[in-house]
């Protein structure tokens, strides 16, 4: 009898073992959770011509920024499932080879026709999905609305209970705004599946735009403990911890836990949730009056140099420019303002010219020239998206927007943007934000 996987897919080994192994392997992998490496390798060792083992394995090292490691392994699976692999797992180690390989867009052409023909091969169903899928960092303006797309295109396949699916589901109707279902998509996912930190993920960012960010904390602050803290988003989970405190003017509790948990000489995240979560945090409490203690920034900004050099990741090239205003480094940031530019103008940048006004602008409040912050941020708020990443993590812009034009004396303008958040989910700050302006 073929050795299947969990939705009964073919795979190309006799070895039931492998299989297993390789099975509950996929699962730890798509919950981000500890033993995926240990399990994979299980999973090789028992059969070593087994061509997605070795392709989940390269996956993995993806996940974990193994740049090297990860093209290694998938040159072997490349090798491996030409010689005994089926067309669908063929198709599969493509997919994930384009992707590694750094060929994004078509990685994502070839996920998405993959995920036609199989729409059950979840390996390759979520490369497009999440805050840095293929989708979030396509350049796209419409990137929320193409993953609920996705998903609805695909959800009659999928069991009513299945916890992978529920979950990204979840997260990409939350993402574009239909908080009721993906708050009840993502909790039903993480009930189903506790140690599954994507879930846990997902339900702190629903909440998150539902405004309910006191619940999210408590959630986190129940959840966490159970995570080892060797895990992938360990440092991330604290994050939005720390935002919920931040959120309701604890500070104390925001610090605490950005000390304990998210900055870089304690997490054990990868390199681009570590650089995103320490600027933008401290960013964030800057910009809302808060005195950020003496060495945090500095302290990011030493890691922080040692990744991302290079523009054209925009995700990274926005918060690499948040650390070099706030450290005052400002020739980094205008070489890096200037390389964007040219890449704009060349046609190598899909995210566009929003990138590079971003330099600009978080320049202009660093300065305290707020009004001209406001002027350049104002005409590209709306191509934020284009970053990449998730709601609650772009939000920081539109703060920045709202705190200049409050300190350049644009009441009115302040006032709409606040009543316009408002509108669509509660906010402590925004309120105290909006009670000041009446007062004054």
């Amino acid at each position: 009898m073929a050795c299947l996987d969990r939705y009964s897919l073919p795979l190309s080994t006799s070895c039931e073992t492998a299989a297993e192994r390789y099975r509950t392997g996929v699962d730890l992998l798509l919950s981000l959770w500890p033993g995926v490496a240990e399990t994979l390798e299980e999973a090789i060792a028992a059969d070593p011509e087994f061509a997605l083992a070795h392709a989940a394995r390269a996956r993995f090292h993806a996940v974990r920024a193994e740049v090297s490691q990860a093209k290694a392994r998938i040159a072997k699976a490349v090798e491996l499932v030409h010689a005994n692999g089926t067309e669908r797992e063929r198709s599969h180690v493509q997919t994930l080879a384009l992707a590694i390989n750094g060929q994004p867009a078509k990685a994502l052409a070839s996920a998405l026709q993959h995920a036609d023909r199989w729409p059950l091969d979840i390996v390759i169903l979520s490369l497009p999905l999440g805050a840095f899928g293929l989708f979030a960092f396509s350049g796209m303006a419409d990137h929320d609305q193409a993953r609920v797309d996705l998903c609805e295109r695909h959800a009659r396949h999928f069991p009513e209970d299945d916890w992978w699916f529920l979950n990204y589901r979840g997260w990409a109707h939350g993402e574009n705004g239909d908080v009721a279902l993906g708050r009840a998509l993502t909790q039903r996912s993480l009930e189903l599946r506790r140690n599954n930190v994507n879930a846990v993920h997902a339900v702190a960012h629903v909440l998150h735009e539902s405004g309910a960010n006191d619940e999210a904390a408590v959630i986190i602050r129940d959840w966490l403990p159970g995570y080892d803290r060797s895990g992938t988003l360990h440092g991330h989970i604290a994050w939005h911890g720390a935002l919920a405190a931040l959120e309701r003017g604890d500070t104390e509790t925001a610090l605490g836990i950005y000390a304990e948990h998210v900055a870089p000489s304690v997490s054990g995240g990868v390199p681009i949730n570590v650089v995103s979560d320490s600027a933008s945090f401290l960013w964030r409490m800057q910009a809302y009056g808060h005195e950020v203690p003496a060495g945090l920034w500095d302290e990011a900004a030493r890691y922080a140099s040692n990744y991302f050099q290079q523009p054209g990741f925009p995700f990274a090239d926005f918060h690499m420019a948040l650390l070099a205003a706030a450290t005052g480094n400002q020739l980094a940031l205008e070489q890096r303002a200037d390389a964007l530019t040219v890449l704009v103008r060349d046609g190598h940048l899909r995210a566009g010219p929003v990138v590079p006004a971003l330099c600009h602008a978080v320049q202009a409040f660093a300065d305290g020239h707020y009004a001209d912050c406001a002027r350049i941020l104002e005409p590209v708020a709306h191509e934020v998206v284009r970053l990449g990443g998730s709601g609650a993590q772009r939000e920081i812009v539109q703060d920045t927007l709202l705190v200049s034009l409050m300190r350049a004396g644009e009441a009115d303008k302040a006032r709409a943007l606040l009543d316009r958040r408002l509108h669509r989910r509660p906010s402590p700050r925004d309120s105290q934000w909006l009670e000041g302006l009446a007062a004054s």
